[in-house]
């Protein structure tokens, strides 16, 4: 699939559709091929992006930040994910967008965002704000591979005014999509999304690159609320949902239901039982990492909270099973 035809397909069948399309945040230990599967089974969004990987690692396995099992796609999973790279050297995008060309992905997300320490000190994600040609140079690179390009950044680094010299800068690469997620580098997700900036992005696109497809993150729970936000400003294509997936597995669910603590638990289930199927091929991730995922499925308003409390004691997966199949609460 050529550059060119991958976003404009998904954007094509959401337009038919009267809606913007929906893709699932890149999340580092989150959006791998266990959690991407577990989504899918609740209610899949348009599109699924990938753990952050390091550019760099991909052709070169000695490097401080290996990509391990990032790149694994279970043979269940309907669509490949958007892989989204990270790093600031030309050349490791090059090589790293063509391997996984390769590999059978058909395209890459640039991450110029990501507000982690460790990211930033290794001159990746926001450190590219301040840094504009490391992005434009990524990009150029990138794009030799022949997969559709998009970036994901924010709005500034330290204020959000720097989003009228930044933006442009990132449009005038002419980059597949460009996703915003509307706060700074230094806010992190402390202070509420600056949705009064989204008609001034839409303007800047539509002055500079028409074609790029403009995709907006933070602070959307569910696909109610992304739908509401683009009818509220016409122009807007996509939405891109992060936290929202930890409030209900099922937030991209286009008809709004009542899911039970039975449901919720079912999922949970199936996500230990993928969770072991990928600890036989990779070292990583590691059980503790398991436990953050616990509240989206024992969720106290449901009654869970005991449940919980008990299962983040537990050591193992099997620990897990024993607690659900003990409870009454997995019932019904």
């Amino acid at each position: 699939m050529t550059e060119s035809t991958f976003w404009s397909q998904i954007a094509a069948t959401a337009r038919a559709e009267q809606r913007p399309f929906f893709t699932m945040a890149p999340m580092e230990a989150v959006s791998n091929t266990i959690f991407r599967q577990v989504i899918a089974k609740a209610a899949a969004p348009d599109v699924f992006f990938s753990e952050f990987v390091y550019a760099k690692g991909i052709t070169n396995p000695h490097t401080k930040f290996p990509v391990h099992g990032r790149l694994y796609v279970a043979p269940a999973e309907a669509k490949r994910p958007v892989v989204q790279l990270w790093g600031n050297e030309a050349a490791d995008f090059a090589s790293g967008a063509a391997a996984v060309r390769d590999m059978g992905f058909a395209a890459v997300d640039i991450n110029m965002g990501c507000p982690d320490g460790t990211v930033i000190k290794n001159h990746g994600g926001s450190d590219l704000i301040r840094n504009p040609q490391w992005a434009v140079d990524v990009i150029a690179a990138a794009k030799t591979s022949g997969l559709a390009v998009s970036a994901k950044t924010r709005l500034g680094y330290s204020k959000v005014d720097e989003f009228k010299e930044w933006i442009p800068t990132l449009l005038r690469q002419q980059v597949a999509v460009l996703t915003v997620h509307l706060r700074t580098k230094q806010e992190m997700s402390k202070v509420p999304a600056h949705f009064e900036v989204i008609d001034d992005l839409i303007k800047m696109r539509d002055a500079i690159a028409p074609d790029t497809l403009l995709q907006i993150n933070g602070d959307i729970l569910d696909y109610q609320a992304g739908v509401a936000l683009a009818k509220k400003h016409p122009g807007l294509d996509g939405i891109m949902i992060g936290r929202g997936v930890f409030a209900s597995p099922f937030a991209f669910e286009k008809q709004p239901q009542t899911h039970p603590l039975s449901e919720l638990l079912g999922l949970l289930n199936d996500q230990l039982d993928l969770f072991d199927d990928f600890a036989t091929r990779y070292d990583v991730p590691r059980f503790q990492s398991l436990k953050r995922f616990f509240k989206i499925y024992a969720r106290p308003e449901l009654g869970a909270t005991d449940l919980r409390n008990a299962m983040m004691d537990t050591k193992s997966t099997d620990d897990v099973r024993k607690i659900l199949a003990a409870s009454p609460l997995t019932k019904g």
